[in-house]
């Protein structure tokens, strides 16, 4: 099949290969009796008993002895994206093996998928013709009232209309009495810095502003130095030129604050958000916007990778070692390392930034690959916050915090600061337990327990959503003595607003930020407040600024210490040292505590010393010896079923057809073995190097998918995984 990215194809007897949005690794042939669109442009096809749309991916010509359908309709006159961003949408079905009319529908706005016109996206405004038509044309009250509005005020967008004169537009605009004018381009208004800059923010900006090609910076700096601050002097002098820059934030909740700062400096007019919290009107509105360079700056989340850019700049990874980068349904994909291909397709710089970077960028700095700018100080004259291990053995817990750390919060309040309670467990108890008989609630379709959500009297799954009230009794032997067993964060909510009467109790995880603006709201009144106790999950762990906080507290420090998933210490390690660079940020100096049952863990030693650097290189060493990435390569193949055999019989067979270039290890149970009533299980597959596990791949995908056994199971193949 040959590819043509963009231009036209004047043979009228070729047809179009077509990837109709939809989960189907194949693309169609249809015929077109006009000359065929480019490729990039959408169509609407027969398929099936009704029609699809999809996009036209390359060209052919017609199998001899075959008919093929006409296409319906083309629904663009140009391509929806650029050649680099259709190539960067091919390279990611292909090293994710995933359908490429999938990658399509995943990259575009739900409403282009869905035939939707593709336009300017900017409203029009209306202005009064000049000389006007006959003066003698009888006009009605609302008609004369809206054109004596529109000479008064001038052009206007419909919207700046009163309702009422609003239904007068179409007859003026068809007599000639009104004409619609593109609206303005929006002036980037520039403010200066609030902040001086301190001698290492000074290099990095320089070394940032005097790359022109393809490059990949690793900016690591600890919590609190200023990369902010880089991230938008660099983007400053690219706005300057007319040119765009893009945003990539992991989590909806980052994306505030970081656009209130975007748009004090640049200006509200040329500064938009993308991400799935938006409407599909919102989110074309920033998509057309983007194509046609009216918007110069995005701040987006992993969606916001594939808007379409006329002017590429920069793009900026915050947070990059966060793992919310890596698409958890659907197409596997990486935005952080997608987005390093689509710099390199750009031909433009590109910004990794963590005060705790990913073992995977830390090496690609080491063996040269990035260009390594580190920020060890802080841009206040406070130090990072010293942390303190508290031994929990033996103690004495209240609502899962010990008297030592009770007492720290008390004088952190007395002294009119704030404290954070960081604890990743959201509800009142993470499991309800029969005194009697020491069994657990267990969620009927998973293989885990259920959560107690005291405030709505209900048992939550937090795997598959599965809920129910409080049992009368113990379903195994009809006792009634059932317990909640460990802390939650509503449990520390209630014993702390006891505790600290008076003191505002702020919880912030996803069973209380449900609605768009809400989160702005808490963090609103953390800034405004006195003293304050803030509880929270992840969304507290990175990229806010709470100047009155001195006093962090990690609950728990042991959940990850002795998981099955081999991330899971490195996670652990970013988790603690970004939690904790949330003290001290402001005037006064922080501190953090950390509750442990294991105070002597190695790795909790490290942590105590609050040097990542050093953290890393002994978890790359382990990795290393243990042949894992980021020296290896390696992907999963996932099966779940609801019957175990089918699931044991696929991965057997699988890896009884594994290729030479592939080393299988498995099948494994998942580390959830059991989840919304599927059982699961994988493969693992590694190669010395990820174009070996290529090869590999695409040859033995397609093998699997003609065996029977792949037709009784949900299979999925996962590159370059995060999550076990």
């Amino acid at each position: 099949m040959a590819e043509d990215t963009g231009r036209f194809i004047t043979q009228t007897d070729c047809t179009l290969e077509v990837a109709v949005f939809a989960p189907l690794r194949q693309t169609f042939s249809y015929r077109c009796k006009t000359p065929p669109p480019p490729t990039g442009t959408r169509v609407r096809v027969p398929f099936g008993r009704g029609h699809r749309i999809g996009i036209v991916v390359g060209y052919g010509l017609e199998p001899a002895g075959t008919t093929l359908k006409d296409i319906d309709a083309i629904l663009d006159d140009e391509p929806l994206l650029t050649p680099a961003l259709q190539s960067l949408l091919h390279f990611g079905a292909s090293y994710y093996q995933h359908p490429l009319g999938e990658v399509w529908a995943t990259a575009l706005p739900a409403l282009l998928c869905r035939g939707r016109p593709l336009t300017s996206g900017e409203a029009p405004r209306y202005a009064c013709n000049e000389p006007s038509p006959d003066a003698a044309t009888r006009l009605g009250p609302r008609q004369t009232a809206l054109l004596q509005l529109l000479r008064e005020a001038g052009p206007l967008g419909r919207q700046e209309l009163p309702a009422a004169l609003r239904p007068a537009l179409p007859s003026l605009l068809a007599r000639g009495w009104l004409r619609a004018e593109d609206a303005p381009a929006p002036v980037l208004d520039l403010q200066s810095s609030p902040h001086a800059l301190h001698p290492e923010q000074r290099d990095a900006v320089t070394a940032l502003r005097a790359a022109r090609d393809f490059s990949v910076f690793l900016l690591d700096g600890v919590t609190g130095s200023g990369k902010t601050e880089v991230y938008l002097e660099t983007a400053r002098s690219h706005l300057e030129a007319g040119q765009q820059v893009l945003f990539l934030v992991p989590e909806i909740g980052l994306t505030p604050q970081l656009l209130e700062r975007c748009r004090a400096r640049f200006g509200s007019a040329v500064v938009a958000s993308y991400h799935s919290g938006q409407s599909e009107a919102q989110r074309l509105r920033v998509w057309q916007g983007a194509r046609s360079g009216r918007i110069r700056l995005i701040v987006g989340t992993r969606s916001a990778l594939f808007l379409p850019l006329a002017r590429p700049a920069l793009i900026v990874v915050d947070e990059e070692h966060d793992p919310s980068f890596k698409q958890q349904s659907g197409w596997l994909y990486s935005a952080r390392d997608l987005a390093i291909r689509r710099a390199q397709l750009e031909s433009i710089p590109i910004v990794l930034g963590s005060a705790t970077p990913s073992l995977e960028s830390l090496h690609n700095a080491h063996i040269g690959k990035y260009r390594h700018l580190r920020l060890r100080q802080r841009a206040t004259a406070m130090n990072l916050p010293p942390m303190t291990i508290l031994p929990m053995r033996r103690r004495l817990l209240q609502a899962g915090l010990s008297v030592d750390l009770l007492q720290a919060c008390t004088q952190t309040l007395e002294a009119g600061h704030q404290v954070l309670l960081f604890l990743n467990r959201r509800g009142y108890a993470p499991a309800l337990l029969c005194h009697d008989c020491g069994s657990a609630l267990f969620c009927p379709r998973c293989s885990a327990p259920m959560t107690w959500h005291r405030q709505a009297g209900r048992l939550r799954c937090h795997h598959c959503g599965h809920e129910e009230g409080h049992p009368r009794q113990c379903p195994q032997c009809a006792s009634v003595d059932l317990r909640p067993v460990g802390a939650g964060t509503e449990q520390l909510e209630d014993y702390l607003g006891q505790r600290f009467p008076g003191v505002p109790v702020l919880r912030i995880d996803r069973d209380c930020i449900t609605q768009t603006g809400q989160l702005e709201a808490v963090l609103a009144q953390v800034h405004h407040s006195g003293p304050a106790i803030l509880i929270g999950t992840q969304m507290l762990a990175k990229g806010h600024h709470f100047p009155r906080v001195t006093l962090v507290g990690i609950v728990n420090v042991d959940q990850s210490l002795f998981s099955a998933d081999f991330r899971a210490t490195e996670r652990l390690a970013q988790t603690v040292l970004q939690v904790a660079g949330r003290a001290g940020r402001g005037s006064v100096p922080g501190r953090a505590l950390l509750q442990s049952h294991v105070p002597e863990h190695p790795l909790l030693a490290l942590l105590q010393a609050g040097d990542y650097t050093a953290i890393a290189q002994h978890l790359l060493e382990e990795r290393r010896v243990a042949r894992l990435p980021p020296f290896r390569a390696l992907a999963l193949l996932r099966a779940e079923a609801h019957r175990l055999d089918r699931v044991q019989s696929f991965l057997a067979a699988a890896a009884e057809r594994a290729p030479s270039g592939l080393e299988i290890s498995g099948p494994f149970p998942s580390l959830l073995e059991r989840r919304a009533g599927f059982h699961r299980a994988e493969l693992w597959l590694e190669a010395a190097r990820r174009s070996e596990l290529q090869r590999a791949l695409k040859h033995w995908l397609t093998q699997l998918g003609t065996r029977p056994e792949s037709r009784r199971v949900r299979w999925v193949v996962d590159v370059d995984p995060l999550n076990f």
